[in-house]
């Protein structure tokens, strides 16, 4: 199946994103958003050009990206096959079980359509923040009905394939539980801690560092955004928070026994800390597959231009693969460290060849 015309409805960060790849590839991509600053300032980005309903081009429309809200799938879908826009349709919405069922209920054709969903995304949303390989290397859902085309299930196969991601075929309510356990809910929980955080004192907010961050970062993502994903997946959402609130509260309560002198509270807070290890390890690693144990060289990096080029250029001439990098700053001073994860043995010649060069390896 070769995509030669794509329109993408909605252009937000997915929307951008997945337009900036076609466009790599040489698919002719058309842009249409109602909120036409977004659609300007994605076209200003080289993801496409403007979509006119009333002009539609000769060749037609192989595939319809539809990157809205999960509420407003059904209706665009709907709209959008009533007149004939496409051969085949595609939601990137991150529920699907909700729109699926809403689709059936208008009476779209379903044979035309495949829903999918990529896994991937960043804090900032809209146009401004898409990148052509937002999607590279990352799992992408798609849900095909019983009703589903194989033509346009090979359509979104195509879109997936160019977009650099890995197809991961689910059906609907198997998609919404996993999400619900790796992104939903794990939202709402970030959001809780960091609400804590409004109210902090100066001092402890002083004292934070690069684990609260860890936590906390993808709370600051936009609330409006979010809040129609949950309300979407809304029932698996509540289930497992309501285990991480059962968790929570047997931790808070065995902290009160503990503060009270009951010594043998602390059992059960161990068991909870190595479940979370557990739960931690079988996150799978950059590949794909279990993750791998990586060893940290910490590097004193100063908070400069061109300080972690050259880093990385001391990594490429002893011939070392740096697999992920952390940085932390030190409030109130011009530097910070540099964590690389390395082979484990890689360890001792970057070491070396980082002090020979006048890097300080604490």
């Amino acid at each position: 199946m070769e995509l030669r015309t794509v329109l993408v409805v909605g252009t937000g960060l997915i929307g951008t994103s997945a337009a900036l790849a076609l466009r790599k590839h040489g698919v002719r991509v058309l842009l249409a958003d109602r909120d036409q600053g977004a659609v300007r300032l994605a076209r200003e980005l080289g993801a496409g050009e403007d979509w006119s309903p009333a002009s539609p081009p000769p060749e037609g429309v192989d595939l319809a990206v539809i990157a809205v809200p999960p509420a407003h799938v059904a209706s665009e879908l709907l709209e959008l096959q009533r007149h004939g826009t496409a051969r085949f349709y595609t939601d990137v919405a991150s529920v699907k079980a909700e729109p699926i069922n809403r689709a059936t209920q208008l009476g779209c054709d379903l044979a035309t359509y495949v829903a999918s969903h990529p896994l991937a995304g960043r804090e900032k949303s809209g146009p401004g923040a898409a990148r052509d390989d937002l999607f590279l290397g990352r799992p992408w859902a798609l849900c095909p009905t019983q009703e589903a085309d194989p033509a346009a299930k090979a359509a979104v196969l195509r879109l997936i394939e160019l977009c650099g991601a890995n197809p991961v075929e689910v059906s609907a309510e198997d998609h919404d539980r996993a999400v619900a356990v790796v992104s939903h809910a794990p939202h709402v929980a970030a959001s809780a801690v960091a609400a804590r955080l409004a109210e902090a004192t100066d001092v402890a907010l002083g004292l934070a560092g690069q684990g609260v961050r860890d936590v906390t970062r993808i709370a600051g993502s936009d609330p409006s955004l979010w809040l129609g994903i949950l309300s979407g997946n809304a029932t698996p959402v509540a289930e497992v928070l309501e285990a991480v609130a059962h968790d929570l509260a047997d931790a808070a309560s065995a902290l009160r026994a503990l503060s009270e002198g009951d010594g043998t509270a602390t059992g059960e807070l161990t068991q909870l800390l190595k479940r979370g290890v557990a739960g931690h390890d079988r996150i799978p690693g950059k590949h794909g597959g279990p993750a791998a144990a990586y060893a940290a060289v910490q590097v004193v990096i100063g908070d400069r231009p061109g300080q972690l080029a050259r880093l990385f250029l001391v990594c490429d001439e002893v011939g070392v693969n740096v697999e992920d990098v952390r940085l932390e700053h030190a409030p109130g001073l011009p530097l910070g460290i540099a964590e690389l994860s390395v082979q484990p043995d890689a360890v001792v010649p970057l070491t070396d060849a980082l002090r020979e060069r006048g890097w300080q390896v604490p």
